[in-house]
């Protein structure tokens, strides 16, 4: 007897198995997402308009261009006279005289001392009589000599003769002219250091004179800046009280000196009236080309992440950028800086609280300024 054979199980598709397995994947990963699974709270419009409405970081700006700047070296140094003198005795004697005292304003050919003429007039005297006696010898013996009564030899022994007693006699009048001594140039009386009734000998310093119609500050240039200074050129020169004296370079040293490597500079100033006295220190400005800075203000300036010195700028697109600058110089009106572009937009205030690439908010200082102007 035949037993019903069981009904077979129908064949799966496994190409159609698949689909429904990636469809419901997908549907179960949507319902995952827009459940809030994966971000703990699924974005509301109110959270997406809240962000929308933080503002950007305010930075106050200004246009900055750069502007042509005469470079130059500052040194310090201090002044000296062009023109000073030891007077020294060309002779001996006791000073009976002395016309003039220290401090005093001279010219040239004024007597400073006067010596005790002693036997020098005496002496005067017989050098000159002398002379005279030497001079008929002398015309005497030629005279003879051309009508055979004198020989050649005994004219040449009184010429010599009459020689001898001229130098003489001038070497008396030269010590005479000697005793009273006199400023061989325009000038102050700085020392004095004889007094009436000294005794000096030749060489004894009898006076210091200076001439300060010309004075000239002296200093000291590195070796690496002396290359860039050149005879003749213009420099400045700030006194203390303020005043300002322009001058020229007149002296580079072609020798420096060991111990410091450095090359003395001479800058010579007009001074005719010697309102400039020897001694003092001055600040020297002396020009070495020009170049392109900017003058900004010490308060702008900045550190990057690494410690180098710049300021911040923002860009076109409103983004802040960080510049290295090389500091050229401080001065009163702000500080000279160097490395920038031509033009930039500078970030003055604010900068310490915004990052490179950081998107900023603007507001220019000549709007602030306009403002301030009209509400007064």
């Amino acid at each position: 007897m035949n037993t019903p054979s069981e009904p077979k199980e129908p064949r799966r598709n496994p190409v159609r198995s698949s689909h429904v397995i990636a469809v419901g994947l997908a549907i179960a990963a949507t319902v995952w997402i827009a459940s809030g699974v994966v971000t703990g709270k699924a974005p509301t419009k109110e959270d997406v308009a809240t962000e929308a409405k933080v503002p950007l970081t305010l930075v106050r700006v200004r246009t900055s261009s750069a502007e042509t700047r005469a470079s130059h070296v500052t040194l310090f140094g201090r002044t000296e006279a062009v023109n000073s003198i030891s007077l020294a005795a060309e002779t001996a004697g006791k000073v009976v005289s002395r016309p003039v005292e220290k401090g005093a304003k001279i010219t040239k050919g004024t007597p400073i001392l006067k010596l005790a003429m002693n036997d020098r007039i005496a002496r005067l005297n017989e050098a000159e009589a002398n002379v005279a006696y030497r001079k008929l010898a002398y015309e005497s013996a030629r005279k003879l000599s051309k009508k055979q009564f004198q020989s050649t030899i005994k004219v040449a022994e009184q010429k010599s003769a009459l020689e001898t007693a001229k130098a003489a006699l001038a070497a008396i009048r030269l010590d005479i002219s000697r005793t009273t001594v006199r400023a061989p140039i325009d000038g102050f009386i700085e020392t004095l250091p004889v007094n009436v009734g000294d005794h000096v000998n030749a060489g004894t310093a009898v006076a210091g004179l200076v001439n300060l119609d010309t004075i000239r500050v002296v200093a000291q240039v590195s070796e690496r800046q002396v290359a860039s200074l050149k005879i003749d050129d213009k420099a400045w020169a700030l006194f203390p009280g303020g005043a300002s004296h322009e001058g020229a370079v007149r002296y580079i040293s072609r020798v420096g000196q060991n111990s410091t490597r450095t090359f003395r500079v001479e800058v010579w100033i007009d001074n005719p009236e010697g309102a400039i006295a020897e001694g003092l220190t001055a600040e020297l400005q002396l020009p070495t080309g020009s170049s392109r800075a900017h003058r900004v203000s010490p308060a702008v300036l900045t550190l990057d992440d690494s410690g180098v010195i710049g300021v911040k700028a923002v860009d076109d697109e409103n983004k802040v950028v960080f510049h290295a600058v090389e500091l050229l110089e401080d001065t009163t009106a702000g500080v000279w800086i160097g490395g920038l572009p031509e033009n930039l937009t500078l970030i003055t205030v604010g900068q310490e609280f915004v990052r490179t690439g950081q998107s900023v908010r603007t507001k220019d200082e000549a709007s602030d300024t306009a403002s301030t102007t009209q509400k007064s």
